[in-house]
């Protein structure tokens, strides 16, 4: 799926190894759609992580918080039981809001299986102000 972004070659970037349990699947017997969602949060905590960046850690440190406000995903290929895959998450904008672009694909083959996106957004607490970028040090430890 290609995007229009203003993504840097070197973005900051991660990939995380899973294999799909039998519980995240449907009466099909391939991942339910769902479940795509919690692979990418799995992988976008990885990222964050890897930065030093806490975006659900407002409660002490900041006055703000990081709402999730758009997903997208494109399926691809399935998703089975057992199957290894990776789950590759890459900023993509942290400027206006926080993009994350997500790569999921078979490790055994390299198939993609999905490709998704989403969009984070800096709100202030108490107040719930929608700001109209990322502070200045969320901006700077993800790239931008």
């Amino acid at each position: 799926m290609k995007r229009a972004s203003s993504r840097k070659d070197d973005s900051p970037s991660i990939e995380v190894q899973m294999t799909v349990p039998f519980h995240d699947l449907d009466p099909m017997q391939v991942v339910w759609h769902g479940n795509y969602l919690k692979y990418f949060d799995v992988a976008r905590s990885a990222l964050f992580d890897s930065l030093g960046v806490n975006l659900y850690g407002y409660e002490g440190n900041s006055s703000f918080m990081y709402p999730v406000i758009r997903t997208s995903v494109k399926y691809i290929h399935p998703l089975r039981h057992r199957d290894v895959f990776v789950c590759k998450a890459t900023i993509a904008e942290a400027r206006f809001k926080v993009i994350v672009d997500f790569e999921i694909r078979l490790v055994e083959s390299g198939q993609i299986c999905t490709e998704g996106r989403g969009e984070q957004v800096a709100v202030k607490v108490p107040e719930m102000e929608l700001l109209l970028g990322i502070p200045a040090d969320v901006r700077k430890a993800l790239g931008f």
